[in-house]
């Protein structure tokens, strides 16, 4: 009989944790709260498929994750037991992304590795909404130690800080924006979005200097923080640069004079080819800023010149902050990258 593993293993279809590290980490917090015992013998693959509604090969992954860690063993024509039961306590994290990108990818390895083996983490995507974040806190089974949230939607933001304030606050972690309303000692590593801006362009300033309009590419399909805006603008009116807002750029004429600001890399292709068949040359005719640092614009057209946030920062110092027990709040780092573009 399976049933009293019904009671132990929870497989969420929700969660972007992988199945097999779910099982696996069921299994280990079993073990840890004294609900499996050494010599205890598991469900077999096929039990484990039919009953939890996961392909064998899920089931196998995991057991062979648990194997490896030396947490499982089997023996041929018997199955699978609870081979070392004396595991430390691992710290449980509830990791939460408003969407995945290449960028969100640094944070995520950066804050894996700095944890390392002291953690098990369970990953969650809501995509900028709020009815899917709201549940997906709510509805969260496990007792978790720590709740690491980055939270950006596309509405309902003005309730966000209540769903924040019902979490314990020695246990939250507020990623990459803070939120008005939450209260309380808790942990954050944000990004201050107007200030970065800001103070990235007039770090730029000589060499904007040659140009009279700036422009920021904007796409209405997508989310960005509206403090990007306000600090964009708050540059171009202190330094008299008239300035536009770009929501499609693929619809824009290039125009000789002007910098062109781009958030999404999809963006950045385009502008660069409208600029290459206008023949105009990038870093003389028009300027070309791009947000988030990655290698190959170290390369394109003898390099761009990029603002970032330092991301793997922001991940490493999340980890710290649970490590360590902190409830600090931290500024990631902004910087500029140089390079001919501009």
């Amino acid at each position: 009989m399976l049933s009293p593993f019904n009671k132990i293993i929870y497989i969420d279809e929700y969660s972007a944790t992988p199945k097999y590290q779910q099982l696996a980490n069921c299994i280990i917090k079993a073990i840890e709260t004294q609900k499996l015992q050494q010599d205890d013998v598991l469900p077999s693959i096929n039990e484990l498929s039919f009953e939890f509604e996961i392909s064998r090969d899920t089931a196998e992954k995991g057991y062979r994750y648990l194997k490896k860690a030396g947490i499982i063993g089997s023996v041929p024509g018997k199955g699978y037991f609870i081979k070392n039961a004396a595991i430390g306590q691992k710290i449980k994290v509830f990791l939460m992304f408003n969407k995945l990108s290449a960028h969100k990818k640094i944070i995520y390895d950066a804050f894996a590795a700095r944890l390392g083996d002291a953690a098990t983490i369970d990953f969650y995507v809501y995509n900028n909404s709020f009815s899917l974040f709201k549940s997906l806190i709510q509805n969260a089974r496990e007792d978790y130690n720590y709740f690491v949230i980055v939270p950006h939607f596309m509405d309902g933001a003005e309730n966000a800080h209540k769903i924040l304030n019902a979490i314990p606050k020695d246990k939250l972690i507020v990623l990459d924006k803070l939120i008005p309303g939450v209260t309380g000692q808790y942990g954050a590593v944000y990004e201050h979005f107007d200030k970065d801006i800001y103070d990235a362009l007039e770090e730029a300033l000589p060499q904007l200097s040659k140009y009279h309009t700036l422009n920021i590419i904007l796409p209405e399909y997508t989310y960005h923080p509206s403090e990007i805006i306000s600090g964009f603008k708050k540059f171009c009116l202190q330094y008299a640069f008239s300035h536009k807002i770009i929501h499609d750029i693929s619809h824009e004429e290039i125009q000789k004079g002007e910098v062109y600001i781009n958030l999404m890399e999809d963006d950045l292709v385009t502008l660069i080819e409208k600029i290459l068949n206008q023949k105009l040359k990038i870093g003389k005719d028009v300027g070309v800023i791009s947000y988030n640092e990655t290698a190959l614009k170290k390369i394109i057209l003898n390099g761009i010149t990029t603002i970032s946030t330092d991301f793997a920062m922001m991940g490493e110092k999340a980890a710290e902050l649970i490590l360590n027990k902190s409830t600090e709040h931290i500024e990631a780092t902004f910087y500029l990258t140089m390079r001919n573009s501009l």
